[in-house]
């Protein structure tokens, strides 16, 4: 059985489930939610409905539910790994793989392919098992993933302090005046679009560095770096400064360049640099662009020598 958690709420005014996100739990929002819901958090030795406002003082005790066994189906799905010890994989995603299952998606994900080739950390529960942070289905690139609990731990610690290092290739629409910069711009759903995110007033922080690594007639190569990680975020960045991912069809780009019909955006997760859980190494990443990423830059250089 779980040991229940303890905690007092330091600042008040807020939703439960915020204020035990922002305390630092490794459980999502709506995970933290579900459990308050569910009646598995006590404020005072009590129940509480999930629209409760937590009081700076409020003694909280979270029955941590035991882990289900998963039925999710492992599945012998081929896996580029680039890294991988008895605590954590680095694995390079495909452009057009799910991260892990969700609706419409129950099969031939990420996390399908993992659970066959090894064990998982249990914390993100049934659905997310070993899934320290995720990329969208059409971005490709580096995801590290946790082999058990305590790394997991480690690992989401170091992410939320700002301390992994994440840089990312794009291909955008445009061209920029300048040779860096950085989109400080809060994030969050669209008023309009549930599907979409979007720059709003009062959504959470968001910050995007870029560089120009090359330019071309009305595109440039940028290496983006996060310094948090909004859903959707370079992606709604780019967008709001003009200059949206090539091939997005979600964030407003064309599917087709220099004759080359893409099947999402030009956004590749290229290095990733964090810190082994157990030996404290820091340790670097890095990836190649994917064949079709390289097959558009080829075609605008020869474009420009022409």
């Amino acid at each position: 059985m779980v040991e229940p958690m303890q905690l007092t709420i330091k600042e008040g005014g807020k939703r439960l489930d915020a204020s035990l996100a922002e305390a630092g739990l490794q459980e999502s929002r709506s995970t933290l939610a579900a459990w308050i819901k569910n009646g598995h958090v006590l404020v005072n030795d009590r129940p509480v409905k999930s629209s409760y406002k937590a009081k700076a003082g409020d003694n909280v005790t979270i029955r941590v539910p035991e882990t289900k066994a998963t039925t999710i189906e492992a599945e012998n799905i081929p896996l580029d790994i680039v890294y991988e010890d008895d605590d954590l994989l680095v694995v390079n995603k495909p452009q057009g793989m799910v991260v892990h299952p969700a609706a419409g998606h129950a099969s031939k994900t990420l996390v399908n392919a993992l659970l066959y080739h090894a064990p998982l950390s249990s914390i993100n529960g049934e659905f997310r098992p070993g899934i320290v942070h995720r990329i969208d289905r059409d971005t490709s690139g580096l995801l590290m993933v946790a082999k058990n609990d305590q790394a997991h731990r480690a690992l989401a610690d170091e992410l939320k302090a700002h301390k992994t290092e994440r840089y990312y290739y794009a291909l955008v629409k445009g061209n920029f005046a300048e040779d860096d910069g950085t989109v400080d711009a809060p994030i969050a759903r669209h008023p309009k679009d549930r599907k979409k995110q979007a720059v709003v007033s009062g959504g959470r922080e968001a910050l995007t560095h870029f560089e120009v690594l090359e330019r071309f007639s009305g595109y440039t190569l940028l290496k983006l770096a996060l310094e948090t990680g909004r859903t959707h975020q370079i992606r709604v960045h780019m967008q709001y400064i003009g200059h949206p991912v090539v091939g997005d069809p979600t964030y407003g780009h064309q599917q087709k360049i220099a004759g080359i019909s893409l099947k999402g955006q030009l956004l590749h997760a290229k290095t990733l640099v964090l810190t082994q859980p157990k030996t404290g190494e820091k340790m670097t990443f890095d990836s190649p662009l994917p064949k079709i990423f390289e097959e558009v830059l080829s075609s605008l250089r020869a474009l420009e020598s022409k």
